[in-house]
């Protein structure tokens, strides 16, 4: 099995649509450290289980510097970000998503 890793950070802001009171309803601007995890038992054509340039165009395109409320369907929280993450990079089995220190959000589609 052939695994690569790719770190990130970008910056976004959102702001969540939830059911109760909370400051996170208003919008916030955050440093957002991504994980991305894709594994393989083959190598592509190239040598690769996918390319890290290919990996950071995505994350970069869709989030970097971005509304995450205009990007996404969905309540931009970090559980779905790192949703999103995994069911669109060639490969990927896992997306971890820390949106301040402390708070991390897993998406492992191995479990």
């Amino acid at each position: 099995m052939y695994t690569v890793i790719k770190d990130l950070e970008i910056s976004a802001c959102h702001k969540l649509n939830l059911n109760y009171a909370s400051k996170c309803t208003q919008m916030q601007g955050q440093n957002w450290h991504i994980r991305v995890i894709c594994e393989s038992n083959e190598l592509n054509e190239n040598g690769m289980v996918v390319d890290f340039t290919h990996i950071k165009q995505f994350i970069s395109d869709m989030f970097d510097h971005q509304d995450l409320n205009e990007k996404m369907d969905i309540n931009p929280t970090a559980e779905n970000i790192a949703k999103m993450i995994c069911d669109n990079v060639a490969n990927c089995v896992r997306a971890e998503v820390q949106e301040s220190d402390g708070n991390l959000a897993i998406y492992d589609k191995t479990r």
